[in-house]
């Protein structure tokens, strides 16, 4: 399920919102984290990108959220009909069981569909999900 730092350098991965949220306060190990990551090979999803906009308290918050996706990341995943159907799947399996949540069950789901890791620091809400390649971020 989790896989170490070298498979983020083989594959596409897909950053979870929490691992942008400790870059965008400064964090030295999150700026590390990403930098292990070729630019090429990192993804967010338009979800975690709405989640950062909606966190923003001011216009210079807004305007560096904006710099990060455009700079830091070759693609923006949007959902599309299998990633939906994959979520609507992830929730039936696991949202009772294992209290797994709409937006990261589309996360999730953004993951798997695009063939992708998702470098996380809240490994344990997917960890439910066999399918899932899981890089966890310790913050």
């Amino acid at each position: 399920m989790a896989e170490g730092r070298a498979s983020a350098a083989l594959q596409s991965v897909i950053v979870d919102t929490d691992v942008l949220v400790w870059y965008l306060r400064g964090s030295e190990q999150a700026l590390r984290f990403l930098t292990r990551i070729p630019h090429h090979r990192r993804g967010v999803s338009s979800l975690g990108v709405m989640e950062l906009i909606q966190g923003c308290r001011t216009h210079d918050e807004s305007t560096q959220v904006n710099a990060l996706i455009t700079d830091g990341f070759a693609r923006v995943v949007h959902p599309d009909e299998s990633i939906s159907r994959r979520a609507i799947d992830l929730l039936e399996e696991h949202a009772r069981s294992h209290g797994l949540r709409v937006v990261d069950a589309l996360i999730a789901a953004i993951a798997i569909e695009t063939r992708s890791s998702l470098a996380t620091a809240n490994a344990k809400h997917y960890r439910a999900i066999p399918r899932l390649r899981v890089i966890p971020f310790k913050p």
